[in-house]
């Protein structure tokens, strides 16, 4: 792949809880020197944040799965609070109503971390040679809620504790509630993400990002 010359490469936020991604990234951005200027990196939202506050960004790549991250609610609050940054998404969750959800908050694009680094290159080139962002399609975008927006906190709650395989009566004692109600916050998560049992449950979780046993 060929890269257009530009005076002032991009400033580049990273944002993945993974530090081993960071470094992998940052690897295949060296491969685009023109493009790529300054690289940050943030391992958590608050940082990314505190980082956005403080140096400002042209475009973050940013891991949906990471502490303090909450799906397309959070890009949507990004896109308000810096509408010319470029939003890329780069995540293992390919959940199709996560990705619409997230597109429609105002990210630009939305990566498979399964895929290769072409895309991703591709992507960086075409912002770097000025490509505007569709902003008249964001803001005119309804909120979409990703599937586990839908869940109240409660079942959260106990959407990461059934995924690192705690049973209700375990839920039960560390929330403080009886083992029929936790019983039921389960069986109403996995109704409204359309899961049928543990091991599609435990998937869901792994998508997320979420810790699993």
């Amino acid at each position: 792949m060929s890269f257009p010359p530009r005076h002032a490469p991009l400033r580049i936020l990273i944002a993945d809880d993974h530090g081993i991604v960071r470094e992998g990234l940052k690897l295949v951005l060296a491969q685009a020197p023109t493009l790529a200027g300054t690289v940050d990196e943030a391992g958590t939202g608050e940082q990314v944040l505190a980082l956005l506050a403080a140096h400002g960004a042209d475009l973050l790549v940013l891991d949906l799965g990471m502490p303090g991250v909450s799906g397309s609610g959070w890009v949507r609050t990004l896109r308000q609070r810096y509408p010319a940054l470029h939003i890329m998404v780069l995540t293992a969750n390919t959940d199709e109503r996560t990705r619409a959800a997230v597109l429609e908050a105002g990210a630009d694009a939305y990566l498979a971390k399964t895929g290769d680094s072409q895309p991703l290159l591709a992507a960086v080139a075409r912002l770097a040679g000025g490509a505007a962002r569709p902003r008249a399609r964001a803001a005119q975008a309804a909120h979409v809620e990703t599937p586990d927006e839908a869940l109240t906190r409660r079942e959260q709650q106990v959407l990461a504790m059934a995924a690192l395989g705690a049973t209700a009566a375990q839920i039960a004692q560390d929330l403080h509630i009886s083992p029929f109600t936790a019983r039921k916050h389960r069986e109403n998560l996995m109704r409204k993400l359309g899961l049928h049992n543990t091991a599609e449950l435990v998937a869901y979780a792994m998508r997320l990002g979420l810790p699993t046993a």
